[in-house]
């Protein structure tokens, strides 16, 4: 009896990589072992780098903050050290977006702090 190979799953898995690897560069888009290792490399970053954003805009945050609260004479981790002191519980995305569209909203609150 002949071997049962199964060339139809395995012809739909090669695609279903080959699918998600479309538009990348060189042979990491048409060459099979090439685009495997660029899908399973590009999974590996993906993951790594989804921990790694949260990062980045709790900094830019924090910058922006810092900037905004320098303009009244203050520091940054003055202004969150009396902000919650004063029980005011807003978190850093939002004083950020304040801080950057909305400054008088944002001085109102520095007011409230000093």
């Amino acid at each position: 009896m002949p071997r049962s190979v199964n060339a139809v799953a395995s012809r739909a898995r090669r695609k279903k990589i080959l699918k998600q690897v479309k538009g990348q560069f060189g042979r990491r888009k048409n060459v099979w072992t090439v685009a495997k290792n660029a899908y399973e490399k590009g999974g590996q970053y993906a993951y790594r780098d989804r921990k790694t954003k949260k990062r980045n805009f709790r900094a830019l945050w924090i910058t922006r903050i810092n900037a905004g609260t320098r303009e009244y004479g203050m520091s940054y981790s003055v202004f969150m050290g009396k902000l919650h002191a004063r029980n005011i519980e807003l978190d850093r995305k939002v004083l950020a977006d304040l801080a950057l569209n909305n400054p008088t909203a944002f001085k109102a609150i520095v007011d409230l702090v000093k």
